[in-house]
C-alpha cells in the first residue's frame, strides 16, 4: 500500500465526510490498533446516524445476496432481502445510516466479489440502498501480519483508499477531549515514541498502539487494583519493557502536588524535576480546570483558579511544557478565558504570546 495516501486522523475525517457527501466508497487502510474503527463510529455519532458494522469475512455470499425462494404470486423463483443491509424503515429514522465493512480483505475473494455490485452500484440484486446510506471499509495492510487475502482489482477499484498513520498530535487532542488517564496523556506525551511501535517482525504479543493504551486508561480508573497485579495487566497490553518504564512514571507522579492545591494557590513551586511526571501534572490541571467549568463553577473562582495556573507554570515548568499547557487550555477546551480578569495573563503573554496561537493581549 505504499502508493496510498497517508493521513492523520483529522485528515482521515475531513476525506471521509467529504466521500459521504458525494455517496463514494472510502477504504480507510492501517496497521491495527491505531483507531480506524473508531472514527467511523465518531463521525456516525457527530451526524446523529446510525452505524451497521458488517463483517464480510463472517459472511457467505448468499448473505449478502440473499436467499432465493419461490414466490407463488409470480410463479418465479424470487430473492428475500438480506436481513444485514438497512431497509427503508430503518434509514427513514435517522438523517445518515452508514454501512461500515470493518477488516473487509479478511473475507476470501469469493466473499469480497459478492460485494461490487453494491459497493460501486449501490445495489444488490433487486435489492437497492436508501438514499441517506452511505458506505466505508477499513481493513490492515498485508504487511502487517494479520488474516487479510488480496483485494481484487475489480473492488479496489470501487474506492477511495486513504492509509491511517498513528500522529501523536491528533491523538494527544483526542485522548484529552476522551478523559484517557492524565498519566498515560502525561506519559506518552514525554515519550511520543511509545505510542505505537508495531514490529512485523516480532513474535511478541503484547505491543503499544493507541488502541492498547486506552486499555491502560481503563486499568488506572480503578483504586482497588495492587501494584503487582497491575503491571501484570499492563504488561499484557503494551509490553513488558515499557510497562516497566509507565510503571517508573506513574511512581514519579505520586510524588507531585494535586492540581486542586495549585489551583487554590496552597501549592506555588515543585520540587521534582522529574520531565515525564510534570507531564502528567499539566494535564492533570487541565483536566482539573475542564471539570471546574463543567461543575459550573463560580467565574470568579474560575478566574482564580486560572491565574495561579498561569503563574505556577511560568514558575515551575519549561516553555514545551507551558505551552503543551496553553494548548489544551485554549484550543482542546476552549475554557472561558477572560484575560482583563487574570493578574498574570499580560506577564505570561509577553513570555509565551509568540507561541501559543489564539492567546490574545489582554490590553
Amino acid at each position: 500500500m505504499s502508493e496510498t495516501r497517508t493521513v492523520n486522523t483529522v485528515q482521515a475525517k475531513k476525506s471521509i465526510l467529504k466521500a459521504f457527501q458525494k455517496k463514494r466508497p472510502l477504504f480507510l487502510w492501517g496497521p491495527p490498533g491505531i483507531g480506524k474503527s473508531e472514527i467511523v463510529q465518531e463521525i456516525t455519532d457527530e451526524l446523529g446516524g446510525f452505524m451497521i458494522d458488517l463483517r464480510l469475512g463472517q459472511l457467505d455470499p448468499t448473505d449478502l445476496r440473499g436467499i432465493p425462494y419461490y414466490n407463488k404470486d409470480l410463479n418465479k423463483m424470487d430473492w428475500a432481502p438480506p436481513i444485514e443491509l438497512p431497509d427503508e424503515e430503518l434509514a427513514s429514522q435517522y438523517p445518515i445510516v452508514v454501512l461500515f465493512f470493518d477488516e473487509l480483505n479478511t473475507a476470501p475473494g469469493s466473499i469480497q466479489a459478492s460485494a461490487y455490485q453494491l459497493i460501486l452500484n449501490r445495489r444488490q440484486g433487486k435489492y437497492k440502498l436508501p438514499d441517506n446510506v452511505v458506505m466505508i471499509a477499513a481493513g490492515n495492510r498485508e504487511s502487517d501480519k494479520g488474516v487479510t487475502y488480496r483485494m481484487p482489482t475489480p473492488l479496489s477499484n470501487r474506492f477511495v483508499h486513504q492509509e491511517l498513520k498513528v500522529d501523536f498530535n491528533s491523538w494527544q487532542e483526542w485522548a484529552i477531549k476522551n478523559n484517557i488517564h492524565h498519566d498515560v496523556v502525561g506519559y506518552l506525551s514525554f515519550a511520543k515514541q511509545d505510542l505505537c511501535e508495531i514490529d512485523n517482525k516480532s513474535a511478541a504479543r503484547a505491543f503499544p498502539t493507541p488502541r492498547s493504551w486506552t486499555f491502560v486508561s481503563q486499568f488506572l480508573e480503578d483504586d482497588d487494583i495492587d501494584n503487582d497485579t497491575l503491571m501484570n495487566l499492563i504488561s499484557g497490553t503494551i509490553g513488558e519493557g515499557l510497562a516497566v518504564k509507565f510503571m517508573a512514571h506513574r511512581k514519579y507522579s505520586k510524588g507531585l502536588p494535586t492540581p486542586e492545591n495549585i489551583l487554590s494557590g496552597k501549592v506555588t513551586t515543585l520540587e521534582t524535576k522529574e520531565i515525564s511526571a510534570m507531564y502528567s501534572l499539566v494535564t492533570n490541571i487541565c483536566y482539573e480546570l475542564k471539570t471546574a467549568v463543567d461543575d459550573n463553577v463560580d467565574l470568579v473562582k474560575f478566574n482564580n483558579m486560572f491565574d495561579n495556573f498561569l503563574k505556577f507554570s511560568m514558575d515551575n515548568f519549561e516553555t514545551e511544557l507551558v505551552v503543551m499547557a496553553s494548548r489544551i487550555a485554549y484550543k482542546i477546551y476552549e475554557l472561558p478565558i477572560q484575560p482583563l480578569k487574570l493578574k498574570h495573563f499580560n506577564e505570561f503573554y509577553k513570555k509565551y504570546g509568540k507561541y501559543v496561537i489564539g492567546v490574545k493581549d489582554s490590553k
